[in-house]
């Protein structure tokens, strides 16, 4: 019966995951489709290229800290609202700063970033578009860490409308052949998104409930800092594949492959959703986890299997409707790609174990080395391949680390298998991949 209102709650909070991804695809997918009939494909690549930067620049900003709170919240009842306040304040400062560095940096090392050096407005606009980024990505997995995943998905859909309404209001007016305006809508989405659900979530109690506290971060530090190696390794290679390919490329072959790229993400929020529930599961109750395992492998194999078979079949179509240039280039790019599910399902679960068991520095460590792999064959396979080379690199890339990764998740699958109890809690002596 136990087995039974966890497996549900797995898969009620997982399903708050999905149906963001589903809300954020289809409108991410008409969003896109308007900036490709109204803007170049020079114009639609650099701005997908620079959200792919603000994201990555956002999940350094985090410092773990998102991450950590989904194990920390369940267990840290008085303490949440400040938490949460200092997290969210703290992450955006960080992201500001990073943004700031980046537009400065990154025209000099490529000229394909050059509009962001456009005028104070354009610089403004990205560094306040990588705070907002690093924002958001905290409160995400806060309200998961409190298991209210209907305030996520409340988020992600405040935000794909806003974005698309913004570009179907001013779009047509705005449009340049540099895709700032691309990325002046992704901000204000952003924006308008986080105000709403983080004033719904803080909402109520008194001003001192609420009140940053910085010192807080003192007990987090090591923690944070062991869950942020392990967030970089994890999520830098795709978000640095669409910057990797405007700098191997072209931003104009950019546009192609981060319209693939965004289809076949939706694949990867299946096995993601539910072991990210799984961590949270096995936080609050680490005791026999291998029944929950075992549960979300299978339903992350079967879910991965008809997706697949969806996006295999319908690629051309699908990427016709941006373009032909877009499906001329991108077709076999995005088939190729959807192969990598299946060994993220595997990837994913090492993620969920290395979690619970607090192996964060030496599971982060081994996805570190296999983040690298990804981007060497990935950039190799550009070279000499194109679009297909590096979607053929990145997948045998993938393959690799599963096969490494595979073993543990076998042996913590196992029905003896138990987790080892965590270290100490995190906050010592008080008292925390759809880029549509």
């Amino acid at each position: 019966m136990f087995g039974d209102r966890v497996n549900r709650a797995i898969v009620s909070n997982a399903s708050s995951l999905v149906g963001t991804q589903l809300v954020t695809s289809g409108l991410g997918f008409f969003f896109w489709l308007v900036a490709a009939r109204w803007f170049t494909p020079a114009a639609v690549g650099f701005a997908a290229a620079a959200v792919s930067a603000m994201t990555l620049l956002g999940t350094f900003g985090m410092l773990g800290l998102g991450t950590l709170l989904m194990g920390e919240l369940p267990r840290r009842h008085h303490l949440r609202g400040q938490l949460i306040t200092t997290a969210l304040i703290t992450a955006g400062a960080v992201g500001g700063l990073l943004g700031l560095l980046f537009a400065v940096v990154a025209p000099h090392l490529s000229p394909e970033f050059l509009p962001l050096l456009a005028g104070v407005p354009a610089t403004t606009l990205f560094t306040l578009g990588v705070s907002l980024a690093a924002a958001t990505l905290v409160l995400d997995s806060v309200v998961i860490g409190l298991l209210r995943g209907h305030l996520q998905l409340g988020r992600n859909a405040i935000f794909a409308l806003a974005k698309l309404g913004a570009l179907l209001a001013v779009g047509r007016w705005l449009g340049d052949s540099m895709g700032l305006a691309i990325l002046m809508t992704w901000v204000l989405g952003n924006l308008l998104s986080l105000a709403v659900i983080a004033g719904l979530l803080l909402r109520g109690g008194n001003g001192a409930e609420y009140r940053p506290r910085l010192r807080l971060l003192h007990g987090l530090a090591g923690p944070a800092l062991a869950h942020h190696l392990l967030n970089l390794a994890v999520l830098f290679p795709g978000l640095a594949l669409p910057v990797l390919v405007t700098v191997i490329l072209s931003a104009r072959m950019n546009a192609a492959f981060y319209v693939a790229w965004n289809v076949v993400a939706f694949l990867f929020v299946v096995p993601t959703a539910l072991t990210n529930v799984l961590y949270t599961v096995g936080s609050a109750s680490p005791a026999a986890p291998a029944q929950r395992l075992r549960f979300t492998l299978l339903v992350s194999l079967l879910l991965s299997l008809l997706a697949s078979s969806l996006i295999v079949a319908g690629a051309e179509p699908v990427l016709r409707l941006f373009g032909h240039s877009y499906a001329q280039q991108a077709t076999w790019t995005l088939r190729l790609l959807a192969l990598g599910v299946f060994p993220t399902i595997i990837k994913t679960h090492y993620i969920a174990i290395c979690r619970i068991n607090r192996r964060l520095l030496a599971g982060g460590l081994l996805l570190l080395v296999g983040g690298l792999l990804e981007l060497v064959a990935a950039g190799f396979g550009a070279v000499h391949g194109g679009l297909s080379g590096l979607a053929l690199g990145w997948v045998a890339a993938v393959c690799l680390e599963a096969v490494i990764m595979a073993a543990a998740v076998y042996r913590a699958s196992l029905p003896t298998a138990t987790v080892r109890a965590p270290l100490q809690p995190a906050v010592a002596g008080a008292g925390a991949e759809t880029t549509w």
